[in-house]
This record gives structure tokens, C-alpha cells and sequence, in this order.
């Protein structure tokens, strides 16, 4: 079972606060999760990890100009995110317990993942 899955809310807890140029790092920033990339272990993070991508010139059926320069989220490694805590709004460890539960009178047992507490909450 995945720690992080398409939709959930993280934060990024590694990289610079400050990037070289002075510019604002990404550390710290909250998005949802756009897409998983299990294969590689990378997830796509809204608002973060901003790269600039060059785009060959061409024309729509329309007539419209397409192409230029564009900014989109790339991927970052699992491990540099963590999931927030719905309750708290910040970052926490994921675990994973079972319950049961009755569907059409049929009961199963199924892991759930829940956010843990942080040890400055207990």
C-alpha cells in the first residue's frame, strides 16, 4: 500500500529555503498531489518544482500560434515530501492499520493508512 497517493496534501521537507539566485527555494510548500510515478518513485506536486520547458513554434488548425516558453511541475522523489496532517496542517509520518468493515453484509478486513502524531502534539 502506497504512504502517498493522487489527491493527497504534502509538504516538501527537504531542498533550499533560498535558491542561489535569491529567489524563494521550494521547502516548506504545501500542494496536492497531481499524478504518482510509481516506476521511478517521483510524485507531481501543484506550485512546486517549477522548470521552464522550450517549445518548438507551430500552428493549431485554427491559425493560432502554439510553442514558446512554458512553466509546469516537475516530478519530485517521494522522499523529499511528506503527508500533512488533516487535522493539524503539518507534515507527519504515515501508518497503517486494519479495520473491518461490512459491505453488502459481507465483512472484510482492509488496511487503512492514518497520519500519525507528531511527538510535539502528544
Amino acid at each position: 500500500m502506497a504512504n502517498i497517493k493522487k489527491g493527497d496534501l504534502v509538504q516538501v521537507i527537504s531542498g533550499p529555503k533560498r535558491n542561489k539566485d535569491g529567489t524563494p527555494g521550494d521547502r516548506g510548500k504545501q500542494g496536492k498531489v497531481i499524478e504518482v510515478l510509481v516506476a521511478e518513485n517521483r510524485v507531481v506536486v501543484e506550485g512546486v518544482n517549477f522548470v521552464t520547458k522550450h517549445v518548438r513554434v507551430g500552428q493549431t488548425q485554427r491559425g493560432s500560434k502554439t510553442g514558446g516558453i512554458e512553466t509546469h511541475e516537475a516530478p519530485i522523489h517521494v522522499s523529499n515530501v511528506a503527508l500533512v496532517d488533516p487535522e493539524t496542517k503539518k507534515p507527519t509520518r504515515v501508518g497503517f492499520r486494519t479495520e473491518t468493515v461490512t459491505k453488502d453484509g459481507v465483512e472484510k478486513t482492509v488496511r487503512v493508512r492514518y497520519a500519525k502524531k507528531s511527538g510535539k502534539d502528544l
